[in-house]
């Protein structure tokens, strides 16, 4: 990292015809951020939550021994950053576990219970009650130095109406966090609304509005490429390049949404769902990690949640030649075969995820990467989805967490200790020190 005289606000933006782009931390801005109190040897730290529902074949997932890792088929697409990687056995949520007489439920008590350690409230109706989620604890404390406190994506339909489960409100299963006890906050699933969001244009959203935009503009750069060839001249050789690297980024994903959009537009014309959205699971899931990895890398959010699917979900993947709904595969009764196929699942799932990983990984930041950088949640509220065990967790942590993560480990903690537990480890790694989420214990050491 060069530091030099010349500063560039953090907040430094591109600006063209109407749109504004947020920059990557560059070396020329080290000197504004030292004015600010922070050092160039003190990076951001930026936390994501990858949640996969249904439960895991866990025999595939857990590593054999403590200790060093030793990843075991599920977990070998992410050989390559094994040394970021800490897998975590023993972890428990006793809030997703039924009361008496509560019957169903399991599912939606997963992903309510996932970051919030609380038993949420059994209703169909708007009286949805369940616990402020430690996503949200972060943003209350970190979110006013970004644009969005936070970012909340998934790749199934947002809507919070209705039940999922016999006697369950959707808005359990359709979302991670909770601002508030009775606040759930939505997830989006279209890419167009998140980049909107991230860079620009949240207020117009018709398909009208946006074929009108596109034809007027057909890429957004276009009007900001004069300013960047003017802030070029202000940089250094280094931080021109992560400027050329951050522009064919945002082009890449926005010629992707385009690309998608006019797939959507011949192929289902007559379908009322969101533009933007992928034709295939793996390309929706790439472009919205891909966003995750643009709002980290400009500091637009330094705190997402990401569903890759929601509980129950009749998802299936004819990608890898599997008609059978996902959730049906979870309740596989011990069958051969039905366990080879969820097993196929969960890999595909952690292949997808190692892509995030990867363009982490890619992406310089300061004196590392946005990997070096980063704390990534990643796993689910169910172990066996055949007896909708909340026992014995799949839980792993990738990323160096800003220096307060140390990988290549499987640690073992004490049967049916709190998720929460590891949750309030967490934020404290992320500077946000809390004394109690939901049925938390004390901290533990990872």
């Amino acid at each position: 990292m060069i530091v030099t005289r010349k500063a560039l606000s953090r907040r430094t933006l591109l600006r063209g015809m109407g749109a504004a782009l947020a920059l990557p931390l560059l070396d020329g801005m080290i000197p504004a951020l030292a004015a600010l109190g922070k050092t160039a040897g003190r990076p951001f730290s930026r936390f994501s939550v990858v949640y996969v529902p249904n439960g895991i074949n866990m025999p595939q997932w857990t590593p054999a021994v403590e200790g060093a890792l030793d990843l075991p088929s599920i977990l070998q697409p992410l050989t390559l950053f094994r040394d970021h990687l800490t897998v975590v056995s023993g972890l428990a949520s006793t809030p997703a576990m039924p009361l008496g007489g509560e019957g169903t439920g399991d599912h939606v008590r997963a992903s309510a219970a996932f970051l919030s350690g609380t038993h949420p409230k059994k209703t169909e109706g708007p009286d949805i009650r369940s616990g402020v989620s430690m996503d949200q604890i972060a943003a209350a404390a970190i979110g006013a130095e970004t644009p969005l406190s936070s970012l909340e994506l998934c790749l199934d339909s947002n809507d919070l109406l209705g039940a999922c489960e016999s006697g369950w409100s959707c808005a359990y299963a359709n979302t991670l966090s909770w601002r508030t006890p009775t606040t759930p906050l939505p997830m989006e699933n279209d890419p167009r609304l998140v980049f909107e969001r991230l860079f620009g244009d949240v207020d117009n959203t018709t398909p009208e509005a946006r074929a009108a935009r596109l034809a007027r503009n057909r890429s957004i750069l276009d009007s900001l490429l004069p300013e960047a060839s003017r802030l070029n001249r202000r940089l250094g050789p280094g931080d021109r390049r992560k400027v050329d690297q951050y522009l064919d980024a945002v082009r890449d994903i926005e010629r992707r949404i385009q690309t998608a959009e006019a797939q959507g537009q011949r192929e289902l014309p007559a379908v009322e769902k969101p533009m933007g959205v992928p034709a295939t699971y793996a390309e929706h899931a790439k472009l919205m990690f891909d966003l995750q990895v643009l709002a980290f890398q400009t500091d637009t959010t330094r705190i997402s949640t990401f569903m890759m699917s929601r509980e129950v979900s009749p998802r299936t993947y004819p990608e890898l030649g599997i008609s059978d709904p996902h959730h049906g595969l979870s309740h596989h009764g011990n069958n051969p075969e039905k366990i080879a196929l969820l097993t196929k699942v969960n890999t595909f799932h952690v292949q997808l995820f190692s892509h995030f990983l990867e363009k982490l990984k890619a992406t310089p930041d300061g004196d590392g990467t946005l990997l070096d950088h980063s704390t990534i949640l990643y796993g689910c509220c169910i172990s066996d989805g055949n007896q909708h065990l909340h026992t014995n967790l799949p839980v792993l942590l990738a990323g160096g967490g800003a220096g307060t993560l140390k990988g290549g480990r499987h640690v073992r903690v004490e049967e049916r200790t709190p998720l929460t537990n590891l949750e309030l480890t967490l934020l404290d790694k992320l500077g946000v020190p809390t004394e109690q989420l939901g049925d938390s214990t004390g901290k533990i050491e990872v």
